[in-house]
């Protein structure tokens, strides 16, 4: 499975819309900071017709190293979680 990169999301921006790379990786920069300011700020980013991103705060819990087999506290954190459109699911099946 080939993976999609930044610079090709800039790339396709300069070949679909005419947008010259310079801007093109500033409209993608600022396109990622509003979403990560909005996860800092813990709001929930919804993009229509592609999902649902939401940030979870997730307790502390017991856990353990696969590698000793030891058993240590997984400390509590935040994390995104993300949830799929109707119309995103139907896109790719």
């Amino acid at each position: 499975m080939k993976t999609l990169t930044k610079a090709e999301i800039v790339s396709a921006l300069y070949y679909e819309l005419g947008i010259n790379r310079k801007d093109s990786a500033q409209l993608v920069d600022a396109f990622f900071a509003t979403i990560i300011a909005a996860f800092v700020n813990n709001e929930a980013v919804k993009l229509s017709g592609f999902g649902n991103f939401t940030v979870r705060n997730k307790k502390e819990r017991p856990g353990r190293n696969p590698k000793t087999g030891e058993f240590s506290l997984v400390s509590a954190r935040r994390s995104v979680s993300f949830k799929a459109s109707n119309k995103l699911k139907n896109d790719i099946a």
